[in-house]
């Protein structure tokens, strides 16, 4: 990669981890969407994605629950089984054009949660474990596979059920990327033995976009223009990676 495609690279990581850390997610599905455009390859996305989603959920992570949005009652019946299934997704390798069509299908589900009008605040009752645990297993194997972490099938089944409320989806699923994501790169290494060189100032603008993101997130930002925004770039990835030959 040259230099200025790589700086360029790396100011749209910074933009996507603001974005996305101030709705409590680590940001993959838009790395995955812009890493899609700049033509790299799958066994460079996946570990990079997972590898960024580890250090932005972190950071999201710590501002949501020092906030006191985290609920472990909530939490850990999704990650059980999400945890050792991240492990199995991130350790098998798809082939070339079954990872950009479910790819695809990811951002295009999280184009359309974005584009969807939010549903109410409101908080009914918390999902039974016979629910949740079998939820968060399926959860964390698409994370591995996709390298997203999981967190865009999991905040919107929060709110739109009524499970939680928007700050503590944020934060409840902050927690589930970070640990799904760690699971899912463990996976991928053991697969793989390698990383890509060229990651470190991708993770320097991942980690001061989610500082700010996060920070703004946790304290009232709203998220509703940014997620309408973010939706164009996800569809219009998710269109090229499927439809894209």
């Amino acid at each position: 990669m040259t230099p200025e495609k790589l700086a360029l690279l790396s100011g749209a990581i910074f933009v996507i981890a603001f974005l996305y850390s101030s709705v409590g997610h680590a940001g993959a599905s838009g790395y995955i969407a812009v890493m899609g455009l700049f033509n790299l390859a799958p066994d460079v996305i996946k570990p990079t994605v997972l590898g960024l989603n580890i250090l932005v959920a972190c950071i999201a992570a710590w501002h949501f629950w020092k906030a006191g949005h985290f609920s472990w009652r909530l939490f850990w019946p999704f990650a059980v089984l999400s945890i050792p299934f991240a492990f199995m997704g991130g350790y098998i390798s798809l082939p070339n054009q079954t990872f950009k069509v479910l790819v695809g299908l990811v951002l295009l589900f999280s184009a359309f949660r974005f584009f969807a009008r939010p549903p109410e605040d409101t908080l009914g009752h918390e999902p039974s474990l016979r629910v949740a645990i079998p939820i968060g297993g399926g959860m964390g194997l698409l994370a591995g596979l996709t390298g997203t972490g999981g967190g865009i099938f999991l905040t919107p089944m929060l709110l739109f059920m009524h499970w939680a409320r928007a700050k503590s989806a944020a934060a409840v699923s902050a927690v589930f990327i970070l640990v799904n994501s760690v699971s899912g790169l463990l996976g991928n290494l053991s697969s793989t033995k390698s990383i890509p060189t060229f990651t470190a100032p991708l993770a320097v603008a991942a980690v001061v976009g989610g500082l700010a993101g996060s920070y703004y997130g946790s304290r009232r930002f709203e998220p509703a223009t940014i997620k309408r925004l973010l939706a164009v770039v996800l569809l219009i990835a998710g269109s090229k990676l499927i439809f894209a030959r």
